[in-house]
Parts: C-alpha cells; sequence; structure tokens
C-alpha cells in the first residue's frame, strides 16, 4: 500500500549523517523544552495565558492587557511547534532512509505523541490553577520525551542486530539500577518543585495550591537521593576498572559524576540563597543532562551490529539427494 511516506522515500533518501543530525535536533528541543518550561514558572507567568488551548476565552494569541506574562506563555506554548517539526524531521529521516529502519521510526512516532499527550497534560495544568502534581506530571512527561529521544540518537548511530552485552548480565542490570535511582532523584525534585517558592505566578497570588509537605523534609528526601545517585556512580566507576568495561561506560559514568556533582553544588546554593530564579533554571538543566548521562550509560554495556541479511547468514552443507 502505498502512502504519503513511501512515496516521498521514492524521491528523498538521507544519508545515515542526516538522519543523526536529524534525531539530535529532536534531542536538543526535548532539553530546551524542559528549560523553557521551567522559565515559564519561574517569571511567574504560569497563568499567563488563562485557559487553554486558546490563550483567553476570546483570543487565541494573548492581548496586550496580558503584558509580560501572557508573552511568556504564549511563546513557550508556540515552542511546542518547533519541537513538533524537529521530531516530524526526525520522524521523515528515519522512514526515508535506505535500508528503511522500522524501529527508528517507531521511536520517532513515540515522541511525536509523548509531545501531544504532554501538551494536553500542560494545558490540564492551566485549567487547573497550576496544581502541583500535574505540574511535576508534566515535568516527568517531559523527561520521558528526554528519553525516547536519547534512545532514538543513539540507535541512529547503532546497527538493527540483536543487542549483545559487553559485560556480564548482573553488571548491566546494576547500570539499570543506577538509571533508576537517578529517576527517582528527579522525580523527587518535582515534588520540592510543588512545595517550593516559585508556584508559577505572582508572589501576591494565593490561589495556587501547593504540596502540602514541609519543604526543607522534601528537599532533604531529595538531597538523599542525591547522596545515593553520587555513590552508585562512584561504585559503578570502581566496577567498570576492575572488569575492563568498555571505554565509553567509563567515561560516561565519569561524566555523570561530574554532572551530579555541580547538581549538588547548585542545589545546596539554590536551597540557602532561597532558589533564586537563575539558579533554578540551571538546576533544571542540571537535572535534564543528569538524566541523560544517566541514560547513556546501559547502552554503552551492548553492541548493536547491523542486522543479519540472508547473504551473511552461514550456509548449510547440501545433503546428498535421495535415491
Amino acid at each position: 500500500m502505498r502512502t504519503p511516506f513511501s512515496l516521498l522515500a521514492e524521491r528523498w533518501q538521507p544519508t545515515a549523517a542526516m538522519v543523526r543530525r536529524a534525531t539530535f535536533a529532536a534531542l536538543v528541543m526535548s532539553v530546551v523544552i524542559v528549560v523553557t518550561g521551567g522559565a515559564v514558572r519561574l517569571t511567574a507567568s504560569g497563568l499567563g495565558c488563562t485557559t487553554w488551548p486558546r490563550c483567553t476565552a476570546d483570543s487565541l494569541t494573548p492581548t496586550p492587557e496580558m503584558g509580560f506574562h501572557g508573552i511568556v506563555e504564549f511563546t513557550n506554548r508556540m515552542l511546542t511547534y518547533v519541537l513538533s517539526a524537529a521530531v516530524g524531521w526526525a520522524i521523515l529521516a528515519a522512514r526515508c532512509h535506505r535500508p528503511w529502519r522500522h524501529g527508528m521510526t517507531k521511536l520517532g512516532w513515540a515522541q511525536f505523541w509523548l509531545v501531544m499527550s504532554n501538551a494536553v497534560l500542560g494545558g490540564i495544568t492551566v485549567l487547573t490553577g497550576l496544581n502541583p502534581y500535574t505540574v511535576a506530571l508534566h515535568m516527568i512527561a517531559a523527561m520521558a520525551l528526554v528519553w525516547v529521544a536519547l534512545l532514538m540518537w543513539e540507535r541512529s548511530k547503532e546497527g538493527d542486530g540483536a543487542p549483545k552485552l559487553s559485560v556480564a548480565r548482573p553488571i548491566h542490570q546494576l547500570s539499570y539500577v543506577l538509571v533508576t535511582v537517578v529517576g527517582l532523584l528527579v522525580a523527587a525534585g518535582t515534588l520540592v518543585t510543588g512545595a517550593g517558592h516559585h508556584p508559577g505566578t505572582p508572589q501576591d497570588n494565593k490561589i495556587v495550591p501547593r504540596i502540602p509537605i514541609d519543604y526543607d523534609r522534601l528537599a532533604q528526601f531529595h538531597a538523599d537521593f542525591a547522596f545515593i545517585s553520587v555513590g552508585l556512580t562512584i561504585a559503578m566507576i570502581f566496577v567498570f576498572a576492575a572488569i575492563k568495561a568498555p571505554q565509553a561506560a567509563k567515561s560516561r559514568t565519569k561524566e555523570l559524576l561530574v554532572v551530579l556533582l555541580l547538581q549538588g553544588v547548585l542545589g545546596f546554593i539554590q536551597y540557602f540563597t532561597d532558589a533564586p530564579e537563575l539558579m533554578v533554571v540551571l538546576h533544571m538543566l542540571g537535572a535534564t543532562l543528569t538524566w541523560i548521562a544517566a541514560l547513556r550509560i546501559p547502552l554503552a554495556l551492548r553492541t548493536r551490529a547491523a542486522e543479519d541479511t540472508p547473504e551473511q547468514l552461514p550456509t548449510q552443507t547440501p545433503q546428498p539427494a535421495a535415491v
């Protein structure tokens, strides 16, 4: 069955390098949308547009009366279209590349649906008056998008053969334990945000609900996961040195340690200075980079060669015909 995608694939076959660039662009935009989403909250512009999907009940765009906050919120909404364009480019590049890698295309469409669902979740966040739990889910969904975008970019540099572990299975499983702990670290950070200093509206707006848990306790809970993450990362560095793990895995684990330590410094400064906006933005960027650094470690512990073709399969010795 011929589709618009198959017709385009007959006329345009992007190179493997172009596919990698397209998937990397989608990854970069997934990081950008996290940071700009944080900027909306930190500039107290979370309700700059009072409804969704329109900006007001009568206008698709912000009105002059809405001022700076309306512009900031609407600009972030428009960046979703830029993100969608980047994801669309990645989907088309993967679909039109020869040979067509179906798994890559599926990862691209997974990104598309994550973008659409998170846009709806963002609308629910506005309609619920910046409920801190929906704000947290909005951030976690954005991190899920980063995960899939990273996986598609990494897969663009590999083949489609069955994955083969470069280390013993328990070591590979340990790397996923580290990823899980870092994921919990990020999730705990969203709870701190929900009880913290920046509800997303001007300080004189007391309508926005907050998580009814002591901020200091949540911050300590978040810090505990940071300490566990650092400890596990250091342990992984020593394990990889002992078993002679792939050099890429060693390098990525050290990169994760550096990012975690920088995040720790930012977090302590942020806590003891009442969370200034610039520090919070940097901390959100750091959280995204920490998540990416952790996810890249298991991917360095296995290889994917090109998928076997009939010519590459072992041939069988022909049997003599029966008489």
